[in-house]
């Protein structure tokens, strides 16, 4: 991680699990289903233009704040009326390669590689790299039961879309269109999950099976 902040730097910004792409899900007890759903990183939606603002030494460093938006979204003072979240996880690379966001990451910020040909201007180089963001305020829905972020937790539902794949919905929501699933707790292998479970979802980390019981 590092490298100073850079002009025209752009980043892509994750959208809600609700308008994200449909994750894969096994049912128990279902032979010849599909593997365990995918709950980790979800990749990135829609554009977002990125310019330097003057604050610390690397753009968007943990603790550091932007503007909302998916246009001309900027790094702010985190005091200013302007911050809408807050970077809680910086890494360089790509999020599909690199660490998991922690669990009630709100979006992800994807940051593209920009090494200008001058410095002239006083603009450094930016590595390609990833912001895990939380939003100053409610709604997170990071959380569990939320119904969006990055990653898939325990506390999460989702429903069925049929074709052996979920979505993610929030628990408290009005989205009936297909049966709800709730993710209860997160073990090694699936013969730990109790024996309720209709639904496997993949986690990842080290307790990378979830085990879901019907709404």
């Amino acid at each position: 991680m590092g490298g100073r902040r850079a002009a025209g730097a752009w980043m892509l910004c994750a959208l809600p699990a609700l308008l994200g792409p449909a994750l894969t899900g096994c049912h128990a007890g279902l032979p010849g289903a599909a593997g365990e759903g995918s709950g980790g990183q979800r990749p990135g939606a829609t554009s977002a233009e990125l310019r330097p603002s003057g604050y610390g030494a690397v753009f968007l460093a943990v603790g550091e704040c932007s503007s909302s938006g998916t246009v001309g979204v900027t790094e702010v003072p985190c005091d200013s009326e302007r911050a809408a979240a807050r970077v809680v996880a910086r890494e360089d690379g790509r999020a599909r390669d690199g660490p998991p966001c922690p669990g009630t990451t709100d979006f992800v910020l994807h940051i593209s590689e920009h090494r200008p040909s001058g410095d002239e201007d006083g603009d450094g180089a930016v590595p390609r790299g990833y912001a895990c963001v939380r939003r100053l305020r409610p709604p997170h829905p990071g959380d569990p039961g939320g119904g969006g972020g990055p990653r898939t937790v325990v506390g999460d539902c989702v429903r069925d879309i049929g074709g052996g794949r979920v979505r993610e919905v929030a628990c408290d929501g009005e989205d009936t269109r297909g049966p709800r699933f709730e993710v209860v707790e997160a073990v090694a292998v699936r013969a730990d999950c109790p024996a309720s479970t209709a639904l496997y979802v993949r986690l990842g980390g080290n307790r990378p099976v979830g085990c879901a019981r019907p709404l």
